[in-house]
């Protein structure tokens, strides 16, 4: 990924964070029909390992973890915020007619070493530990359980699945959010944004901008 150093994220816990703020990633491998890519919900674990572990599980009837042998490198990516920015909200535009559209982003790129993981313990944690993060968020619904099912169907539904554990490697963060632009083109793009409802881009933009002063 191409990350000019005004774009770079290099603090961990903000790639961690944004891993866990938006979990659905890209998994990235080299499989023996050339690069394939399946988009899995993941769990960090972020004490595990150097850079943290991610955790995730996939169909049994993936050929994914048959194809892939364990120790592989592989990348997975978690896509944040992203939007389109047109020149009409700089003010500098409308002085010097010198500017064009652009897109904000915020991404994360995971490289690490795939293991397979086919171990009902294993994915039994896993899945257990994902419901109850994104179950959290069902509120004012009671959350759903798997003990809200008969054991037999759980374990039908286990049986069916399996574990992937890839230790992180390396992270690579891409924050691009107008760092490039002179501060009041930073935030009249930042403004329009929240006006087209997207608050949590806008916000991060006028907080990277606050933090250059």
């Amino acid at each position: 990924m191409y990350v000019p150093a005004h774009f770079a994220e290099n603090r961990t816990e903000a790639l961690h964070q944004l891993i866990r703020d938006y979990p659905l990633g890209a998994l990235v491998v080299l499989g023996p029909e050339g690069l394939d890519a399946n988009h899995l919900p993941f769990e960090l674990a972020s004490a595990q390992g150097p850079q943290g572990t991610l955790l995730a599980h996939v169909a049994r009837a993936n050929r994914l973890w048959q194809d892939i042998a364990d120790g592989s490198e592989v990348m997975v990516i978690f896509r944040a915020e992203q939007a389109y920015v047109s020149p009409n909200w700089y003010p500098s535009k409308h002085e010097f007619h010198r500017q064009v559209p652009t897109w904000n982003y915020r991404v994360v790129h995971a490289h690490g070493r795939l293991r397979i993981r086919d171990d009902e313990k294993f994915v039994r944690g896993v899945v257990g530990r994902l419901t109850r993060t994104h179950e959290a968020q069902a509120e004012p619904l009671k959350p759903w359980k798997m003990s809200d099912s008969s054991r037999d169907y759980i374990d039908q539904m286990l049986a069916a699945i399996v574990g992937i554990e890839i230790e992180i490697t390396r992270l690579t963060g891409k924050s691009k959010i107008s760092q490039n632009r002179e501060a009041r083109d930073a935030r009249g793009a930042a403004e329009n944004l929240r006006e087209r409802g997207q608050e949590a881009l806008a916000a991060h933009m006028l907080e990277t901008l606050g933090r250059k002063g």
